[in-house]
């Protein structure tokens, strides 16, 4: 395949990684924080598996036989066993801002920028020659595939290391906080794994099927061959415990792994899916490692000169599938470029923020300029450096093995490991230590590993290397102190380990750890922080000592993060604080802690310390005084959390707090005893869901359905914040669950073992039970009475209920013959000479028809009332339209008794029903008039808050108060009243059942002999204008009514001739008609258009107003009309107000009907 299509298809391959990184960095697509996203964390973890994998396993395995497993057994045990450790790594790191593995393991040592340098140094050391080894994958796949060394003449792994330091910039060194998760760039990670997976697996499925009939034909060839060399044979089980335990280490601290693992880690639910799925990927690439390697072997025998590195890219080429090499050649790059790429990344973010900021920050002029652009710079120079020494180191070991390099390099790496696993398990471990490990260890690492690799470029190291120096053996590096174990792997990885080890105990023993140090290590192993002595009595918010400012801070911070992501932040701070953001107010312990918190995410823990040391000493603070004040703030902060952890700890509740994702990020002791959950169960980011579904397996909540239990208890828990209770099985225990709703969108959540309480409640329901039964026992007899007592009452209600459904349905003919019978005797008093006998026997006739039609008008009221007919229309109305009113109504009538009527002037507004409030104080007014036979009558209004009293007092003959209970009954009168005044003693009984309907309180007061005081109660509504009363006609005009032609429609013959004689007295001109269709032909018969139209509404073939509405339309005018009627119903009243009708009842009083044409003939001498 030519040169210039290879390296074609390699630029397309990482440009096109490149726009995928930008799309996810740009558009942040949904899937990317979706379900998708535990997968690209997963793939992601595969930068793990570089060339050295992808060429240098099948080597590894052609050479060394079935060792290369322990390669993929270290990550493998480490996400399968090591889990809980992993969790606080990352809990760990996020809390502290890390960055990288230098700043983890200095963080522990009390943010040591001397732990941070060595870690830094060392993975240098140990990442170059892994990256010298990725260059050396790519040229040798370049050179197998093109037969040429490069193209043009260029190396291919000087251009490779050219591209991939560009990529590498681009994806990594564009964001000065490195703790922000980069999408783009774990998303082009996550690319490369798939497609190196793929194209592994395509080579390893061609060798076994296309070149061969399966893996048994494989073997049966190569053992027929004598080819299958040490793969014929037992595994080295030193050799694959060394590879084991080596993969372990270098998986959990690779700086390119601890970034993936640890720092781009969102969720406990993508380290989850890892645990399972990871090994899965592993598993892939190991069930094809050994047929390659196999048929490698039988295809290119040791005199062919095919290294067995090459085998992957060889045995395509050999068989004519240059296609098959060309996506090999793919996936060998992926390789390649995702470990360079992401460990360039992690290894510049060190190298600025552990080695080149602390030297930059002591200069003179680093404390003023701004250092954002500077770091990014560093950082991407840093890069350039790092891949430029891979290069050279690979120019210079151009004929080494890979898999000899990649050993090598790993076991540089697992120098970290005495330092970073002890620190999270032993507190006294010191920076000193550890610095003092790394050192013994590099050294022997240096000595047994890397002198016998460099011996065989440099001839002058053989001889050392073979003899020891000065001719000493046990100096040996092959066999250091005597101690060979066969293996030089395995020997260089336990002695360097076992003098890091020694040097790690023994120089932390020899001194006391320092405050800051007791402070991390508290953090880093799970354990409550010590308090400093001189932080015991002072509060966490004192002003500090050096008075630097709010503003100062903000600003040093600026040059490193910049002004605008520093003014957020600590506005932030300052509402999660519930206070204003004041520049110039003096910093606190709490802000010092956040800002530290904040820069460390910039410059990593040991910078950010010094950056702020450096702030405090320009305020007259000596170095070792601003760096034990910023101690001070660390450990003021963790003992406040210890506080609060410690309070809940020994709670009797149990209590938990989640985040509005649902994530858990607070409990305490007694939560995890009440569920009985495991320790590796609670940890910081664990879902809700994920705990409900772990009690539900095993049966905790009983038979349930999984799913659904657990969407009703999210939905009823977080939702809904509903009170629960929960009966734990098998115990039997009951938990009662109560939440609340947290500022920020979270849940606070109590659990309560209510089991006691229950019991008792259960208790207490069984004695209930008993007793009921024997209730029930001896209330047989009486529930059998109650019954018959019920029927008799139920009887006796029917009873009334038709009674007062008969005086309702009956009052339209009750009131005909009534109504018949007033208008003819009103004719009859009109007519009549005024002293005569007849007019006499009138007028005696006219006051027994009013007797008449009172009684049958309060009766009927008094069933309407009954059967709840009678429906209040509120509205608000000033009150003295009211009583003005009564004034001019019952003045003449107390004048007539010699009473003296005083009504009382208000400019109150109420709210009640006017006509039915009116009808009350009629009632009472025309009482009090009634049963006073001298003296006087007052009505007057006394304000309440928010109410109204209006009474009317009389100086009558008063009620006994054994008796006052008695006048409110229908048909009950006193004795001494009925010898006084007539009546049928249903005034009263009106009063208080409108009264009731109304919600109007009723009170009376009375002495005997000295009168009685009736009150009505009713609430009072916004002020309303006075309105201007409307002009009363004269007297000759009220009455002349001549010439006024009204049309009558009534089905009672009766009614429609008493009608006619009283219009007619009265000198109008009256058409009479039976119905609506009688109506049209009268008029047209009279050839007139009357002025006023009467109806009553219970027509025989329509109703009234039907009939009116007909007649309107046909004469072409809206002629003013009445509806007479006994039906008072409010909807009867609003149907003829939306007709323009007025309503006459029945029986009609003749003064009304007067008024009513009266307001017509005025209507018409207007229009005139």
């Amino acid at each position: 395949m030519q040169a210039w299509i290879v390296t074609a298809i390699a630029l397309l391959y990482l440009g096109g990684l490149l726009a995928l990184a930008a799309y996810a960095d740009r558009k942040r697509p949904l899937w990317m924080t979706g379900r998708a996203r535990p997968w690209v964390y997963v793939l992601g973890l595969g930068v793990y598996w570089t060339s050295w994998g992808f060429y240098g396993a099948v080597g590894f395995a052609a050479t060394n036989g079935w060792s290369f497993l322990g390669l993929s057994l270290g990550p493998a045990l480490a996400l399968l066993l090591l889990g809980p450790l992993i969790r606080r790594m990352i809990r760990v790191a996020r809390a502290n801002n890390i960055t990288s593995v230098a700043d983890f393991v200095g963080a522990r040592y009390g943010k040591s920028e001397l732990v941070a340098g060595a870690v830094a140094v060392t993975a240098l050391l140990g990442v170059t020659p892994y990256m010298a080894l990725q260059l050396k994958a790519v040229a040798m796949s370049f050179a197998l595939l093109t037969g040429s060394e490069g193209a043009g003449g260029l190396d291919p792994a000087l251009g490779a290391a050219a591209a991939l330091a560009v990529l590498a910039m681009l994806l990594g060194a564009r964001k000065v906080a490195a703790t922000e998760h980069q999408d783009g760039l774990m998303l082009a990670v996550a690319t490369e794994s798939a497609v190196k997976l793929a194209a592994f697996l395509a080579v390893g499925l061609f060798v076994v099927f296309a070149l061969h009939d399966g893996v048994a034909d494989l073997v049966q060839a190569a053992q027929a061959a004598g080819a299958a060399g040490l793969l014929a044979r037992p595994p080295d089980l030193l050799q694959i415990l060394a590879l084991t335990f080596l993969s372990l280490m270098v998986f959990l601290l690779l700086p390119r792994q601890f970034h993936v693992t640890v720092v781009e880690n969102r969720s406990e639910d993508e380290l989850r899916r890892a645990t399972w799925a990871f090994p899965l990927y592993l598993l892939a690439f190991n069930l094809l490692i050994a047929p390659i390697a196999l048929a490698g072997l039988l295809a290119f025998p040791p005199a062919a000169g095919v290294a067995p590195d090459a085998f992957v890219l060889a045995l395509p080429l050999q068989n004519g599938a240059a296609w098959l090499a060309a996506i090999a050649f793919l996936g060998g790059l992926s390789a390649a470029s995702a470990m360079v790429v992401v460990e360039s990344v992690a290894v510049a973010v060190m190298i600025s923020n552990d080695l080149a900021m602390p030297i930059l920050l002591r200069r003179r002029g680093a404390r003023r300029r701004s250092m954002a652009e500077q770091l990014l710079t560093l950082r991407r120079l840093a890069i350039v450096a790092v891949i430029l020494s891979a290069y050279l180191l690979h120019r210079w070991t151009s004929g080494a093995q890979l898999s000899a390099i990649g050993l090598v390099a790993l076991a540089a790496i697992a120098q970290f490991a005495p330092a970073s696993f002890g620190g999270l398990f032993w507190r006294r471990a010191t920076g000193r230590g550890a610095v003092a490990g790394v050192a013994a260890g590099v050294a022997v690492w240096s000595w047994t590993l890397v002198l016998p690799a460099l011996s065989t470029r440099l001839p002058m190291l053989q001889g050392l290397v073979a003899d020891g120096p000065w001719g000493l053996a046990w100096l040996r590096p092959e066999s250091l102190f005597g101690v060979s174990l066969g293996d030089p792997l395995a020997h260089g990885l336990v002695m360097s380990l076992a003098a890091n080890l020694l040097a790690f105990l023994t120089f932390s023993l020899t001194r006391a750890a320092t405050p800051i140090e007791r402070q991390q290590a508290a953090l880093f192993c799970d354990e409550p922080a010590p308090r400093l002595a001189e932080d015991a009595d002072q509060p966490l918010r004192r002003p500090l000592r050096a008075r630097a400012t709010v503003g100062e801070l903000m600003q040093t911070l600026s040059r490193y993060l910049g002004p605008d992501r520093v003014e957020t932040a600590f506005r932030g701070f300052a509402i999660a604080r519930n206070a204003e953001l004041e520049p110039n107010a003096a910093v606190d312990l709490q802000t010092l802690r956040f800002s530290e918190h904040l820069l460390a995410s910039a410059i990593g823990p040991a910078s950010s310390r010094l950056v702020l040391s450096m702030l405090l000493t320009r305020r007259n603070l000596t170095t070792q005084a601003a760096l034990k004040l910023l101690d001070e703030a660390s450990a003021a902060m963790q003992t406040s959390r210890d506080v609060l952890q410690n309070a809940l700890d020994h709670a009797r509740q149990g209590v938990t707090a989640i985040d509005r994702d649902m994530k858990l990020v607070c409990w305490n002791r007694e939560f995890r005893e009440l569920f009985d959950l495991p320790e590796g169960m609670l940890h910081l980011g664990v879902g809700l869901e994920d705990i409900f579904r772990f009690n539900a397996a095993r049966g905790l909540y009983g038979p349930v359905n999984a799913d659904e239990f657990i969407a009703d208890r999210l939905e009823r828990f977080v939702v809904k914040l509903e009170t629960l209770r929960t009966r734990l099985h098998p115990s039997g225990r009951v938990i009662e669950i109560r939440s609340a709703r947290m500022p920020d969108g979270g849940v606070v959540t109590t659990y309560t073992d209510i089991t006691e309480t229950v019991a008792v409640q259960e208790a207490l329901e069984r004695a209930n039970e008993t007793l009921e039964r024997r209730v029930r026992e001896r209330t047989r007899e009486l529930t059998r009475l109650n019954q018959e007592l019920a029927r008799a009452k139920t009887e006796a209600d029917e009873a009334n209920i038709s009674k007062t459904r008969f005086l309702a349905a009956a009052s339209h003919d009750i009131l005909q013959p009534l109504n018949a019978a007033r208008l003819f005797a009103t004719s009859l008093v009109e007519r009549a000479e005024a002293e005569s006998d007849q007019a006499r026997l009138a007028r005696n006739v006219d006051s027994s028809l009013d007797a008449v039609e009172e009684i049958l008008s309060t009766l009927l009221d008094i069933s309407r009332l009954d059967t709840g007919a009678m429906k209040p229309e509120l509205s608000n109305f000033r009150l003295d339209e009211i009583v003005s009113q009564l004034a001019r109504e019952f003045a003449p009538v107390a004048a007539e008794k010699g009473l003296k009527l005083k009504v009382l002037p208000t400019s109150l507004t109420v709210r009640s029903d006017r006509r039915l409030l009116r009808r009350v104080l009629q009632n009472l007014v025309s009482n009090a008039i009634k049963y006073t036979p001298k003296g006087r009558v007052i009505v007057g209004c006394r304000r309440l808050r928010g109410r109204v009293r209006i009474e009317i007092w009389d100086t009558g003959l008063g009620i006994a108060s054994g008796q006052q209970r008695l006048v409110f009954r229908e048909f009950k009168r006193l004795e001494q009243g009925a010898k006084v005044a007539p009546g049928i003693g249903l005034g009263l009984s009106i009063v208080e059942r409108i009264a009731r309907v109304l919600e109007h309180p009723i009170t009376l007061r009375s002495q005997p002999g000295r009168g009685s005081v009736f009150a009505l109660e009713l609430p009072t509504a916004a002020a309303m204008p006075v309105v201007a009363s409307l002009e009363v006609l004269p007297a000759h005009r009220a009455s002349a009514l001549k010439g006024l032609a009204i049309l009558v429609i009534d089905n009672e013959p009766a009614i429609l001739d008493g009608m006619k004689t009283l219009l007619e007295s009265w000198g109008c001109t009256a058409v009479t008609a039976s119905s609506e269709r009688e109506a049209e032909q009268a008029i047209v018969r009279n050839k007139l258009t009357p002025d006023v139209i009467l109806a009553d509404y219970h027509l025989d073939e329509a109703d009234g107003l039907e009939a009116i509405v007909k007649l309107r339309w046909k004469l072409g005018a809206p002629i003013p009309a009445a509806l007479i009627t006994a039906d008072r119903s409010p909807g009867l009243r609003e149907k003829a107000a939306s007709k323009d009708l007025q309503i006459l009842p029945k029986p009609v009083r003749p003064a009304a009907l007067r008024a009513l044409l009266a307001k017509a003939l005025t209507r018409r001498a207007a229009a005139e």
